[in-house]
């Protein structure tokens, strides 16, 4: 067993060739491969790769890892936050220092009360987080009422893409060290949390300079695909719970970080639901195919054709695929899947639970394991054949 470190990621050079240390950024999310990111490496080093699509890229942590290492990166998520990450770290060649100024001035706007606090701001109320409207709020006014001068100020300023960018990338971590959640925003804290007292400041994020001519998308994985010609995909695709009793899952990710989408896109959307989400994260429209809990009309689960079609359509040699024992996928299921796109060189597992990686894993040993739960698996997949 060999033990995970939570500190700075271990990755490789620029050369691939030995470990090095890296520092990636990101904000609470519960699909985060931080821990991960020193074996996605160390497995992309085993094989001859340049070009990397990181296909669901969320908080683009293993997209900066890649970039960090040498490698040309191809991002892409569905989600406007995660499009403001992306370029944020990605298309970045400025040196941290020439963002100073900018965020200074963010941080010293005054204070005003807009849709942000309207919706999403609460008084202290004695500790709890409840509203005169009877809902629980994620972040107390003080702080909200910066966010809309902030955020209204970024639109007022004529900024580049990427210092917009690095603008909304530092609102949102800023705005994640004060909230009163679990870690995301489906529902909110009875009680305040302690860190919600803090007040708003924003950091210059942790950028570094690009060599490299990085691409960031924002779209459903299956329309980006034909775009993207790759040595190496990396896939962590949101699995969904395989809970039957828990079919909304299939949403989660759109249902979870709504208020970041809403801060990216200042849009002021319709809203329901008692944590005010957007209308547009709804079961009806948010879904994604990966987290389906659904059947198609052959009686297969569409989670598990839409792994099949994103294996056999992707245009790269190599897959990293990640895989949660607790998804919508059995184990069983999965190897199947793989088994008709290529043949799996290597599988890693890590124990969340005891926080380990255990020894690699052949062929099909792997399925045992993934019956237990907690279990993270890791794929390094060739394809029979690069799409033409």
């Amino acid at each position: 067993m060999q033990n995970l470190s939570l500190f700075d990621n271990p990755v490789l050079d620029s050369s691939l060739t030995r470990i090095v240390c890296t520092k990636t950024e990101g904000i609470k999310y519960a699909g985060s491969k931080n821990k991960l990111i020193p074996h996605i490496l160390t497995l992309a080093s085993k094989i001859d790769a340049r070009t990397v699509l990181d296909g669901f890229s969320g908080t683009t942590r293993v997209s900066q890892a890649f970039a960090q290492n040498g490698y040309t990166v191809l991002a892409n998520d569905v989600s406007a936050w995660s499009e403001a990450f992306g370029i944020c770290y990605l298309l970045n060649n400025e040196p941290r220092s020439k963002y100073n100024e900018l965020i200074s001035h963010l941080n010293a706007m005054q204070p005003e009360d807009g849709w942000f606090t309207e919706h999403y701001g609460g008084d202290p109320n004695g500790g709890s987080s409840i509203g005169l409207d009877g809902l629980k709020k994620p972040w107390q006014k003080h702080n909200t009422r910066k966010l809309d001068a902030i955020r209204k100020e970024i639109d007022n300023l004529q900024l580049s893409k990427v210092e917009r960018a690095v603008a909304l990338t530092s609102l949102i971590q800023a705005l994640d060290k004060v909230d009163s959640t679990l870690g995301h925003y489906a529902s909110y804290l009875n009680e305040w949390s302690n860190r919600s007292h803090n007040h708003l400041k924003l950091n210059v994020p942790s950028l570094f300079l690009n060599e490299k001519n990085h691409e960031v998308y924002r779209g459903d994985v299956f329309e980006v695909l034909p775009k993207c010609r790759v040595d190496l995909a990396y896939f962590d695709p949101p699995y969904g719970s395989n809970n039957e009793k828990m079919p909304p899952s299939r949403v989660r990710y759109a249902a979870y970080y709504h208020v970041w989408t809403s801060i990216c896109l200042n849009d002021a959307p319709e809203l329901f639901g008692k944590a005010k989400r957007r209308v547009d994260t709804s079961d009806t429209i948010g879904a994604s195919v990966f987290e389906e809990f659904r059947r198609d009309d052959a009686g297969h689960l569409i989670a598990v054709q839409s792994i099949r079609k994103l294996l056999a359509n992707v245009n790269a040699k190599y897959v990293i695929l990640s895989y949660s024992s607790g998804g919508r996928a059995t184990a069983e299921q999965l190897n199947e899947v793989i088994s008709e796109s290529g043949s799996v060189i290597e599988v890693l597992e890590l124990d969340y639970k005891k926080n380990v990686m255990a020894n690699m894993r052949w062929t099909n040993e792997w399925i045992r394991d993934a019956e237990e739960p907690n279990k993270e698996f890791l794929f390094l997949i060739e394809k029979s054949c690069a799409n033409s």
